[in-house]
């Protein structure tokens, strides 16, 4: 079911200070703008890989759900790692099929590449948040 992994998203305090980590220390060379998703709570910046991209995401106002992240784990750290699959819907119903908790109201919002994403709990899939995205229709 799952399909090409698309990112890891990686919790910081400053995108400012992990972007000069994967630059000047780990030699990225296309990293994209930061950038506000309001409705999400956090700011964003991709860091592009040849198979891969690294997805930095930074607390956005006070009610932001990486606050918590943060507070256990203060210089950040892995927070989620992100599948594609083909057809969200179809990846939602069967995650519940199989009794794993999908987060939120269960509807797919519009993540950070603007395809529509769910969260699976951790508790469901050996104590790491999975994010399913719906894959680019361009990356066809």
């Amino acid at each position: 079911m799952i399909g090409k992994l698309n990112h890891v998203g990686v919790a910081t305090p400053s995108i400012e200070d992990s972007v000069r980590l994967y630059r000047d220390v780990l030699g990225a060379t296309s990293i994209t703008e930061k950038r506000a998703l309001e409705e999400q709570g956090v700011w964003v910046c991709f860091v592009d890989l040849p198979n891969s991209q690294i997805e930095l995401i930074e607390p956005l106002g006070e009610n932001s759900p990486l606050k918590g992240f943060l507070a256990k784990n203060p210089a950040g750290g892995q927070h989620h790692v992100c599948f594609e699959v083909e057809d969200i819907i179809a990846a939602r119903d069967d995650m519940r099929a199989k009794g794993a908790t999908v987060l939120g109201t269960g509807e797919p919002r519009i993540g950070a590449h603007g395809t529509p994403v769910i969260f699976v709990h951790p508790k469901d899939m050996g104590g790491v948040l999975v994010e399913l995205m719906e894959t680019p229709k361009d990356a066809h």
